[in-house]
């Protein structure tokens, strides 16, 4: 009487199986890439995170601490479906779990508190242009923004009037349209400086980019998360058919 049930559950075992084997792929591969962009945030935009905050930020570690957890995850998830064992299905379930309440909380609060995010960059910008002195960590910064965003100052080129480093040297030479046309002596002065350099503030600029991909960025982070509740249910029924085909055979 059993042996017809247990027919019919192993093509489902199989089926889950490779469904499961192919999402811890998945979620070893978003792993990887998390590390990956945590690593070049870390290594490649680290002089620009002093611009956000005073201090240096943990946003790198996190990225890369939860992608390489993910990555460790994946390949258990990995292990763990080809073993079969119901105990590893369903630990792999609470690693899952455990993910996407994480990365639930971290979009929540980077959704939140985008605001704040905002408020800190303005402060921290103004203070990094008021005491410019064109060679320490945030000083190259601030170069950088500018050269490559095609800004100038805070608000607009005027906000370097009222920084330390103007009445000797004038605005800086990052923020020159072009840099041929722009002399040292243009940039000491205020109105021939004015038709030399950007007009854009980077402060706008750099909002205007942060909350026109705000949706974008809030879909990708949600959508990564709630993604973990597939691979919840997939290791849940597949520890649930393996106990139940052991049981039958009993």
């Amino acid at each position: 009487m059993m042996a017809p049930r247990r027919m019919e559950t192993k093509p489902v075992i199989c089926f889950l199986k490779m469904l499961l084997l192919l999402y811890s792929f998945i979620f070893w591969v978003t792993g990887a890439v998390l590390l990956s962009v945590g690593l070049w945030w870390k290594f490649m935009l680290g002089p620009y995170m002093l611009l956000i905050s005073s201090s240096s930020s943990n946003a790198p570690y996190a990225l890369i601490g939860t992608g390489a957890t993910i990555i460790l995850f994946g390949l258990f998830g990995c292990f763990a479906t080809c073993k079969g064992h119901p105990w590893m299905l369903k630990l792999y379930a609470v690693f899952l779990s455990l993910v996407f309440m994480t990365e639930l909380i971290a979009g929540i609060s980077g959704f939140i508190f985008r605001h704040e995010i905002k408020g800190s960059f303005l402060t921290s910008l103004t203070e990094a242009v008021m005491w410019y002195n064109g060679y320490d960590e945030r000083s190259m910064a601030v170069d950088d923004v500018q050269h490559r965003l095609h800004c100038c100052g805070v608000q607009n080129y005027t906000s370097w009037f009222s920084s330390v480093y103007f009445p000797a040297s004038g605005i800086p030479a990052s923020c020159c349209v072009s840099f041929v046309e722009c002399s040292k002596a243009d940039l000491k002065n205020a109105t021939l400086a004015a038709r030399k350099v950007y007009r854009q503030g980077c402060y706008d600029l750099v909002v205007s980019f942060i909350e026109s991909n705000m949706g974008i960025i809030a879909g990708v982070t949600f959508g990564i998360a709630f993604s973990q509740v597939i691979g919840v249910s997939l290791a849940c029924a597949l520890s649930y058919f393996i106990t139940t085909n052991q049981y039958e055979m009993v």
